[in-house]
């Protein structure tokens, strides 16, 4: 499959990004070689990896930002036939261990993943084949100092709460934009952790995942009422 080299500066971002936008899946992944699945319930990354091909993507797993020398993460946004987030987004996984290195929200994994985005907006509605979903117009986006604040307070109650291995009383209900929910492909991957009594147990991967009430406000404010 094709790939770009990653682009060098903000602007050579955005000249790839005008490539994406308005056209349908199928068209780019016959430019760049890359097969279409018959679904995504077997190859639920295949879009990310497509856009991140396309665009020159070049931190993969590691927890950075995907543009790493530009410190800007990629997020595709599927939507809704209105127009609205059709999922929450997720942003990086949660540390489960009592011993995890604790860390500061100011040099955090969390804040260099928002500090700066690229969304770009997908078509999800089921009625329409996956080949057939168009790209919408990308975003580049900064965090700003109010939303900023909110996210600041749920990272700091949610890591206090794995810190102490209080996982037992972790909810999805707990964070205004940020929560913390199961991140693995199957109940089955259980990974150890201790809880707060000092025992050891064994739980689901866990991820950190904006609301979808956070995405859709990013939708309202950059791209109008929908």
């Amino acid at each position: 499959m094709n790939k770009f080299t990653p682009p060098q500066t903000e602007q050579e971002l955005l000249d790839r990004c005008l490539l994406l936008s308005g056209k349908q899946l199928s068209e780019l992944a016959l430019e760049y070689q890359h097969p279409i699945p018959s679904s995504l319930h077997q190859s639920k990354g295949f879009i990310g990896q497509l856009i991140e091909c396309v665009l020159g993507a070049s931190a993969a797993n590691l927890p950075e930002p995907d543009f790493q020398n530009l410190g800007i993460e990629l997020k595709t946004l599927p939507l809704n036939a209105d127009g609205s987030p059709r999922e929450s987004t997720y942003v990086c996984t949660a540390p489960l261990n009592l011993r995890a290195e604790i860390e500061y929200w100011e040099i955090s994994r969390v804040r260099k993943k928002l500090a700066q985005i690229l969304w770009v907006p997908i078509e999800a509605d089921p009625l329409i084949p996956l080949a057939e979903r168009r790209i919408g117009t990308p975003l580049l986006w900064r965090l700003t100092p109010s939303l900023e604040t909110i996210l600041r307070q749920d990272w700091e109650e949610l890591t206090q709460m794995l810190h102490l291995g209080q996982t037992a009383h972790l909810s999805a209900k707990i964070g205004t934009y940020l929560q913390i929910r199961p991140k693995a492909a199957h109940s089955r991957i259980l990974y150890p952790s201790i809880n707060e009594y000092g025992e050891e147990i064994f739980l689901n991967p866990k991820g950190f995942y904006l609301r979808s009430q956070f995405t859709e406000k990013i939708l309202s404010e950059n791209y109008g009422q929908y």
